[in-house]
């Protein structure tokens, strides 16, 4: 491709902000086995260990333990949708023991706690009460929150990328509070393809779909930089080949270690260009619902790359050459490659065969209209009836 000198290929920059953690990353087979020397660098003596009742069962989580040492400690089972119930029962663990350290052993829901407890065992008073507020159409309130919070250590059992971000977010009646502490973010972060090996290959396909939509809403919302713009482009590669490899071959240690890599690379987007409307919807359908987040992002990625397409089109189309290898670079076809991916990984495709009624669906749009995602999001959502009728397609 010729080129007039001196003339960037990309679009001149708009005024950013971008986040950078302090985020430890130890990627390597066996990296469980490090967790008493990286928790001793920071400092930390009486950890207290989270997980959810299957991952307990694992093998790996008897090494993780061990590697811990005879001081740590384990708290109560988080379940698949953590809630503020849960998080204070782990808030009251961290006193009973005196932790100085948390180690969040699972997916998105376990390493959500872990901060959500760290927050408010820092902050004090209801938790509800730091939450961010979202005012439509577009204005969105982060309390300041600056006392010190307990290092996290984090061994991600899922591709949803959480152990990389300073967000959470937290069930609550029908709907979930989000909440943003950058003293949140995990310290240390134990990438292990060995120990994934473990994980039933149909959770990682799931998540690494959660994981997928994290690059594509970090590329055209509202929040990006170049930074994540350049992460999000990567990502969006590294997914389009690791979740077809392990769906081919669930055995095969490469193949996981490409999806973690993928998966910490989203994290680190959606730390820094914040999530839209797909996450929005995606929440609300969780919470009120039940429906487990990876496999609600499944089904609506296509749907909502197709409602953007209006207002993010450029974006869209290096989404398309990042998905195929280069060979496709029309907006239109992120959608098409999305579904493909969908078959190839046997991923679910439709919100009835998730258990949805099509009773909910309205109740869902009215909910999501009140999610923080939507003042991120490159299209204004004019109103109610848009998002149904979004909820109505991917029914």
């Amino acid at each position: 491709m010729s080129m007039t000198p001196g003339l960037s290929p990309f679009p001149r920059p708009a005024a950013f902000q971008s986040h950078a953690s302090l985020t430890r990353v130890v990627f390597r087979p066996g990296a469980v086995d490090e967790a008493g020397p990286e928790l001793a660098r920071l400092g930390g003596r009486r950890p207290l260990v989270l997980a959810g009742r299957r991952s307990r069962a694992m093998p790996q989580y008897g090494r993780l333990v061990d590697a811990l040492g005879a001081s740590a400690a384990q708290s109560i089972d988080v379940p698949p949708h953590s809630s503020i119930e849960t998080v204070e029962r782990v808030a009251r663990d961290i006193g009973s023991h005196d932790a100085d350290c948390l180690v969040a052993f699972g997916g998105g829901s376990v390493i959500d706690t872990a901060k959500a407890a760290a927050l408010r065992v820092a902050e004090g008073g209801e938790l509800a009460r730091h939450a961010t507020r979202f005012t439509p159409p577009g204005t969105v309130h982060v309390p300041a929150l600056r006392r010190p919070k307990l290092p996290i250590l984090a061994v991600p059992l899922t591709a949803s990328g959480a152990e990389m971000t300073p967000s959470f977010g937290i069930a609550h009646g029908a709907g979930k509070l989000l909440f943003w502490d950058e003293r949140c973010a995990c310290r240390v972060v134990l990438l292990d393809p060995d120990l994934n090996i473990g994980i039933p290959a149909r959770i990682m396909l799931d998540t690494g779909m959660n994981g997928l939509a994290h690059c594509l809403e970090g590329l055209y919302s509202g929040q990006r930089s170049p930074f994540s713009t350049a992460l999000a482009l990567d990502g969006l590669a590294r997914f389009a080949a690791a979740l077809p490899a392990v769906a081919e071959r669930p055995g095969d240690v490469l193949a996981r270690a490409d999806l973690l890599i993928a998966a910490n690379l989203a994290g680190i987007v959606l730390a820094s260009a914040r999530s839209c409307l797909h996450h929005a919807l995606c929440h609300v359908l969780g919470s009120r619902c039940g429906v487990a987040h990876g496999a609600a992002n499944a089904v609506m990625l296509p749907h909502v790359a197709d409602y953007n397409l209006p207002a993010a089109s450029a974006e869209l189309a290096m989404a398309a050459g990042a998905l195929s290898g280069g060979r496709e670079t029309r907006p239109e076809a992120v959608a098409v490659r999305l579904r493909a991916l969908q078959r190839a990984v046997g991923a679910p495709s439709r919100l009835r065969d998730l258990g949805v009624a099509a009773e909910a669906l309205p109740e869902v749009a009215r909910e999501a209209l009140g999610e923080r995602g939507l003042a991120f999001n490159p299209r204004r959502v004019a109103g109610v009836d848009e998002l149904r009728q979004l909820l109505e397609a991917a029914w």
